[in-house]
Order: C-alpha cells, then structure tokens, then sequence
C-alpha cells in the first residue's frame, strides 16, 4: 500500500493536493481498508476450513467428509438403533445382511452397518456398536445415508440441517456439535444422536484427528441435508 508521501501517491493526488499532509478522515479511512481487508481474509480462511460431503467417488484426499453409502429403508419400526458389525470379508457381510443392512469398507474394515430393533445381531461378524434409539415418525419413508468423516482439530461442517436424525460412531478423535439447544461432544466411546430438523453447526476439537462413521437417517421424500442460512452458532465449541 503507498502512502501519501511515496511518489507515486504523490502523482496519483489532483495537482492542487500534491505535497498536502494527509488528513485525519484519509488516515482513518486508509486504515479502515486494512482492517477491512484483513477481515476479509479471515473469513476467506474460516470458509475455507469448512467442509460439504461428498460423494466417495469424487474423492481426492484422505481428510474431509465421504458418502460411502446411501440406501432406501422404507417404513421403520419404533424404536429404532443402529448397529455396527465388524467383519473379515466382505462376502462374510454380504451373508449376514438383512433388509435394512448395508455393507461398506471404512477405516480398513469391512462394515455391517444396519438399522433395526434394538438386541438385533447378524450371523457372524463382531459387534462394534448399537447406537440408539434414533427419534423418527411413524409412517414416514426413511433412508439411510452413510459417511466417513476424517477431520483435523479446527476443521468444521458449515451450519445445516438435517430432514431426519444424525448419529456419530467414532474411532478416533473429537467432535462438538452446536445446536440451538446447546452443544454435544462425541468421541471414542461417546456417541451422538441429534434429531432431525434443528440446524448445527459441527468442529473437530481435541489434538487428535477426528474419524468417525456418520449416519443420516433421513426421510425419503427430502435431502439429507440443506445448508442453513437463517443461524448462526455462539461459537460453544470454541470454549
């Protein structure tokens, strides 16, 4: 930036202003723009760290947040649980599927990842999880949308809602999650449910690397997610 003593600020003045000391309204004003500018970097940078899912196919780096999966479920009893199953083939999921199961590879695994009533097994496999009960409307067509999320500490999903609720298995790391009605922290051992319609706002926290498998479990008939532009968070998960 040249100020009014450089000689090309000096040149660029009207000839009856060349040589004049700046006043205090252009000082104020210069500083001003720099204040401005730098705040327009920041939330360059901010915007920067959020994070959209994607579809896996699109994929080209390890950190971000990944559709592996999405299947159509139909009506679903109440009440209703995830359940996580570990198993060594992919051929050995693919048998144990039921109905409402779905069989991906996340985190060098091979998942059975199904929603149905609560005690439900397959045959076979290991039992990672059951994670529930997940609040839906009875009668209402549901889908289920898996992701895999790996996010780095300060990264964050920009605010959104969802048309059904949203659970976190995590393997690793830390998320807070910040809602009108306050905020919740998932991590190793400490699943999140967040029902369907509020709008959020999402930040990996912690030192560690967040990985988590996520379920949408979202009516049909609407997307699993929309961004949310009428919110704001109070920055909860930044204390």
């Amino acid at each position: 930036m040249a100020f009014i003593g450089d000689e090309n600020a000096q040149l660029a003045l009207p000839p009856n202003r060349r040589g004049a000391r700046p006043s205090d309204l252009e000082i104020d004003m210069r500083i001003f723009a720099v204040v401005m500018a730098c705040l327009g970097l920041l939330g360059l940078s901010e915007s920067a760290s959020a994070q959209a899912c994607k579809p896996v196919s699109e994929r080209t780096s390890d950190v971000g947040c990944w559709i592996i999966a999405h299947e159509s479920l139909g009506k679903l009893d109440q009440p209703i649980f995830w359940h996580l199953d570990a198993f060594p083939t992919i051929e050995g999921a693919n048998t144990a599927k039921g109905p409402h199961g779905t069989v991906v590879e996340s985190f060098g695994k091979v998942w059975l990842l199904t929603v149905e009533n609560k005690g439900w097994r397959p045959s076979g496999g290991e039992h990672v999880a059951e994670i529930g009960p997940l609040p839906i409307n009875a009668g209402e067509q549901y889908s289920a949308q898996y992701m895999e999320a790996i996010f780095n500490p300060g990264m964050t999903a920009a605010e959104h809602t969802h048309s059904g609720p949203e659970a976190w298995y995590t393997l690793a790391g830390e998320t807070c999650l910040e809602t009108p009605e306050g905020k919740q922290v998932g991590s190793v051992g400490q699943h999140v449910i967040v029902p369907g319609g509020p709008p959020m706002h999402l930040t990996a926290t912690g030192t560690v690397q967040r990985k988590s498998i996520v379920l949408i479990l979202h009516d049909s008939s609407k997307p699993a997610s929309t961004p949310e532009h009428n919110w704001k968070p109070k920055g909860l998960c930044k204390s």
